[in-house]
């Protein structure tokens, strides 16, 4: 049931832009396998082997540390809603930190208007195997809207207390590894 392809497709393209929510896996050799949910507005399909996401401040930062020490990384998507289908991008994964130019390029022309305040990283994926397969195991689930929790948790941080929070729990993975993060300190 499963298939593979070596790039995206338009059906590729138009299931992804219908999602609401993607899951990230990353690990290292040593570590714990990492799974996030990620939303779905934070994601920009760059050409058939590259996509990026906005990677927002969370409690944790593991994928950065596994991006950092290893590179693996696969995306996934299935579809909660509609005609049931699982799609995996698997490659390699770098982050673009906030504090970069290729960031405030990467920002300023794919998210206008709409870097949060929280955002911390650019998580880039170059995949070179697409799998589709066929989700029918998923349940169905109906969308009602994003949250606005973490938004308004920033603000009410402000800037240099998200800083303060990223010293304090981002630096390291949950397995000591470095984030790569830069606080501004």
């Amino acid at each position: 049931m499963a298939k593979q392809f070596e790039k995206l497709n338009d059906i590729h393209r138009k299931f992804i832009e219908r999602q609401h929510i993607f899951f990230t896996a990353s690990a290292t050799k040593d570590s714990r396998v990492n799974i996030s949910p990620r939303e779905a507005g934070a994601l920009r399909i760059l050409d058939d082997n590259t996509i990026i996401y906005m990677d927002k401040t969370g409690s944790g930062n593991e994928t950065s540390a596994h991006l950092l020490t290893d590179g693996r990384l696969t995306i996934m998507f299935c579809s909660f809603s509609g005609p049931p289908m699982i799609l995996r991008l698997y490659g390699t994964g770098d982050s673009i930190g906030w504090e970069t130019e290729e960031f405030r390029e990467l920002a300023t022309r794919l998210y206008p208007d709409s870097t949060p305040l929280s955002a911390r990283k650019i998580v880039r994926l170059k995949f070179d195997l697409v799998q589709t397969s066929c989700g029918y195991g998923v349940p169905m689930f109906d969308y009602q809207e994003d949250r606005d929790v973490l938004d308004n948790w920033a603000k009410g941080k402000g800037r240099d207390g998200i800083r303060d929070y990223w010293q304090e729990k981002n630096l390291k993975s949950m397995d000591g590894l470095p984030t790569g993060l830069e606080t501004g300190a």
